[in-house]
């Protein structure tokens, strides 16, 4: 049974996939797959561990939220923390791609 969080988190993730490019689109969706489960779980907790011991920002900064992320497949207690968290990354970018059409426009 599918709890309201994971609709939800579904939902958003597969909004997010529609924006992808094809490639990235059919590697997240391929891991949000239930058949995904033993590649997922380590691949979030090595992305979360790179994020962390990261040494340069940039190259470990991305990798924190996409493991926490990946977790929140497995995980019930994180789903709706990355819900929120992609509907403030979503909302964040469309205001910062309408304030750049209008400084072009």
């Amino acid at each position: 049974m599918i709890d309201k969080d994971e609709e939800r988190l579904n939902h958003q993730l597969d909004r997010f996939e529609r924006e992808l490019p094809k490639r990235v689109s059919r590697s997240i969706r391929w891991l949000r797959e239930p058949s995904s489960r033993w590649v997922r779980i380590p691949v979030g907790l090595l992305l979360i561990a790179g994020g962390i011991f990261s040494i340069l920002p940039l190259l470990g900064m991305w990798m924190l939220p996409l493991g926490l992320l990946l977790l929140a497949q497995d995980l019930p207690f994180l789903r709706r923390p990355m819900r929120r968290a992609l509907l403030w990354v979503e909302r964040r970018w469309v205001r910062w791609k309408r304030s750049r059409r209008r400084r072009t426009g």
